[in-house]
């Protein structure tokens, strides 16, 4: 319960400055509205179903996106741990892509694939692959040398080895990499809505600004944040439930 009350104290608290402002009316509404008036326009939004459909439109991107993102981080970084001579030819390659930022992307991207679907799928793509990549082979890599002696003691083959050795050491880096694959899509997908997009909730928010509605941004960013805070809860539940060990 103490957990709990401190875990949702600063949220409180800004609640409580923000209606203290916003009550002595010397912040213009147009710039930061009152807390009623976000709370009507949120309860507005979801009654109209606009919310919903801006939010839906804007996680079905982004799991489209994600599964590729851990299917080819997985396959190419599980290569990478068990073989120095692939890690050697695309540690610089994928060191020296995952410094350029997301937004970035979105102009070459715009020019090769449009303001469609697809550009904002590898968008997403690229913004999570490469954290999932580095954090399976470090996983694989940090597995410990004494059980991969005793495996080769018993001649397990190297499936054997992988699934039963490798895999299961690994794992706990491994969902960290997923993780932070699905907060960097997340946060990837609302930045090319708002660059290019005329849906979802990244959309939703850019027009709000053009058309000066604070109400409406401020409800847009408290979806965004929650939505995110529900992914990373949903996908500590699954890494509790497929690797009991962690604990």
């Amino acid at each position: 319960m103490k957990k709990r009350f401190l875990a949702v104290l600063p949220f409180c608290c800004i609640i409580l400055v923000w209606y203290c402002i916003t009550m002595k009316g010397t912040v213009p509404s147009s710039i930061l509205p009152p807390v009623n008036k976000v709370f009507s326009t949120l309860l507005v939004l979801i009654s109209t179903g606009q919310l919903l459909n801006d939010l839906f439109i804007s996680l079905t991107r982004v799991l489209k996106s994600y599964f590729l993102s851990v299917a080819a981080g997985c396959l190419i970084g599980t290569f990478m741990g068990v073989s120095a001579t692939i890690r050697a030819s695309l540690s610089l390659f994928i060191t020296a892509f995952r410094q350029i930022p997301v937004v970035a992307w979105v102009p070459i991207l715009i020019l090769w694939c449009g303001i469609g679907e697809l550009s904002k799928i590898v968008i997403i793509f690229l913004s999570a692959v490469f954290s999932i990549i580095l954090n399976t082979s470090d996983g694989i890599r940090s597995t410990s040398p004494e059980y991969i002696e005793i495996a080769n003691l018993y001649k397990i083959n190297k499936w054997r080895l992988f699934t039963k050795i490798y895999l299961p050491y690994a794992a706990p880096q491994i969902f960290t990499g997923f993780k932070i694959g699905l907060g960097a899509s997340w946060m990837a997908v609302v930045s090319s809505e708002i660059i290019a997009s005329t849906s979802g909730i990244g959309y939703r928010l850019a027009e709000a600004r053009s058309l000066m509605r604070a109400d409406i941004v401020i409800v847009c960013m408290i979806v965004i944040g929650l939505t995110g805070v529900i992914m990373d809860v949903i996908l500590n539940r699954i890494s509790s439930l497929l690797l009991p060990w962690k604990k």
